[in-house]
């Protein structure tokens, strides 16, 4: 299992261009043309690809950005997550005081972290919002090329663990693990995998809470790392975890400060 801990680093300012629609008196960020704009604040944007020189780049799964009202920015850069200061200026936001995760990861994702990255920071960005699609224009031609996700349910939505924590530490799944959940609000329980063995438990919901009953399993052998995630996802069950959806993030925390995060599937 590959362990790491995140480390905050001082990234980058970035500065992007969020054109502002004035509606009632009131400005939010939308697109530049003129009228009533579809906001580019408060969406969760998907990033689908990055083109530079006239070259394009497909996003890995995971490359994500917020921007809140509320000057902050946050998201992820294909690998590392990042978050930074967020400025308005007439038709322009900036972003500073930046600060990123420092996790190294596979090369294709590290590529397009730092393509992105550079395209971000290359100066003024125009900004055109297209119903669920956003395109950020540098003043080169490059582009960002972005879609609007909703948020995903706690019920119905499989949410496959992406990684196990405790303390400072986060450790990402071994290779070949597939472990993932789903509460169905029905039958009242959660079923699923944890890495070897299927599972299947009684699931009560509350506002912040889920009480896990006893867990029923299957009895498979699987190489050691699995059965080590399996253990770990084991305690969690037979008692109440207190739990956080933030989008398509599901974040898992027992009573011992143990945490599991999950993201939504489909």
């Amino acid at each position: 299992m590959r362990r790491h801990k995140e480390r905050l680093i001082l990234a980058a300012t970035v500065s992007l261009v969020v054109p502002l629609a004035a509606a009632c008196g009131s400005e939010h960020a939308g697109s530049g043309s003129a009228g009533a704009q579809e906001p580019a604040t408060g969406v969760h944007w998907i990033v689908d690809s990055v083109t530079v020189d006239g070259t394009t780049r497909s996003a890995p799964a995971g490359a994500h950005m917020v921007i809140d009202d509320g000057g902050r920015t946050q998201g992820n850069y294909g690998c590392n997550h990042f978050t930074a200061r967020a400025a308005f200026d007439g038709d322009r936001i900036r972003l500073s005081d930046a600060t990123a995760t420092e996790m190294a990861c596979e090369a294709q994702p590290m590529a397009f972290e730092r393509t992105l990255a550079h395209t971000l920071a290359a100066g003024p960005l125009t900004t055109r919002v297209n119903g669920d699609r956003l395109t950020l224009t540098t003043t080169g031609g490059d582009t960002v090329r972005l879609t609007k996700e909703e948020d995903a349910p706690l019920y119905g939505t499989e949410w496959t663990i992406t990684a196990l924590g405790a303390g400072d530490t986060v450790s990402s799944l071994p290779k070949g693990a597939d472990a993932h959940l789903t509460f169905d609000r029905k039958s009242g329980k959660v079923s699923g995998r944890l890495g070897c063995n299927q599972v299947t438990a009684h699931a009560t919901v509350s506002d912040s809470s889920i009480t896990l009953g006893s867990a029923a399993t299957t009895r498979m052998m699987c190489d050691a790392s699995l059965m080590h995630t399996e253990k770990s996802l084991l305690r969690l069950f037979g008692g109440t975890v207190s739990y956080r959806l933030d989008h398509r993030n599901l974040t898992l925390t027992s009573e011992n400060g143990e945490t599991v995060t999950a993201v939504a599937q489909g």
